[in-house]
């Protein structure tokens, strides 16, 4: 019996959000991305976005239907993932800024180990066992995936596909934490330069980059919020992040987010514009 790919999402969908989405929209909106990652010869894929934007949910999305419809396995890694441990950080922070132990900016990541299970992919070198990081530790966790085969990769994140920040807007002052806490720009010079190396050759071993870009910087905050809401709901815990705390988080996120707004659009090879609901209104 020939599955309906628009029904299937349908319910894939129903699972992942507890949202009902209509076939309408599903095939306006979300067929047409899978579309092009199936009638394309490449096999590596960048999902990027800010926080909260719905990268992991189409990344699952995607995996589920090419795994059920086209029979192909589809290996996912997410950047957060590959977060350093919280004691790499704290050694960080004390040799070269106190704002790296926070988890986020290029130079929190153990982008050798990304460079490495890519690598590998591309080799067809399985079992690849990829880290897990818990969030709600704050460090990296003692269990790994193990993933046994994959002929499609999706790389998610955040930063992901991005270039390096112009120095004239690296140097400008958005937000208190840069105002207050990084007065001599070493902590945004230094995930700057590690974006520019590190960081670029990782994301140049993709095929295809998929962009979802907020209307503005002000809904990541307010997606951010409602994603700590459903976190707590799916894991059951109360020590969660509330607003406040969300607000001056993010504004370690919020230059090279705001970047991405105004760059990934020409950059991206699959651009998709997300309205206030953060329903997807146009793909290009």
């Amino acid at each position: 019996m020939k599955i309906d790919i628009n029904i299937f999402i349908q319910q894939q969908l129903l699972i992942t959000t507890n949202k009902k989405f209509s076939i309408a929209y599903i095939s306006r909106s979300i067929t047409p991305i899978i579309d092009k990652i199936i009638n394309t010869n490449d096999n590596k894929f960048l999902i990027s976005g800010s926080q909260g934007v719905g990268k992991s949910t189409l990344a699952i999305i995607i995996k589920l239907v090419i795994e059920k419809i086209y029979k192909k396995k589809v290996m996912i890694l997410s950047i957060d993932d590959y977060y350093l441990s919280k004691n790499k950080r704290n050694e960080i922070s004390k040799k070269i800024h106190p704002l790296l132990k926070t988890r986020g900016v290029p130079g929190t990541h153990d982008i050798n180990k990304l460079r490495r299970h890519i690598n590998n992919f591309n080799k067809q070198k399985f079992p690849i066992s990829t880290p897990k990081f818990d969030k709600l530790k704050d460090d990296c966790s003692k269990t790994l995936n193990k993933v046994t085969s994959a002929q499609i990769l999706i790389l998610e994140g955040w930063c992901c596909g991005t270039s390096a920040v112009e120095d004239k807007y690296l140097y400008k002052n958005i937000n208190k934490l840069e105002l207050n806490l990084d007065k001599n720009f070493v902590w945004r010079k230094y995930y700057n330069s590690i974006l520019k190396n590190q960081y670029q050759s990782v994301f140049k071993m993709f095929d295809i980059t998929i962009y979802l870009k907020p209307p503005s910087f002000a809904y990541v905050l307010k997606w951010r919020v409602l994603q700590e809401k459903n976190n707590a709901i799916k894991t059951n815990q109360k020590k969660l992040m509330n607003k406040k705390e969300l607000s001056f988080f993010i504004q370690h996120y919020e230059k090279i987010t705001k970047w991405m707004i105004k760059t990934m659009p020409a950059k991206a090879d699959l651009l998709i514009n997300l309205d206030r609901n953060q329903k997807i209104k146009k793909i290009t």
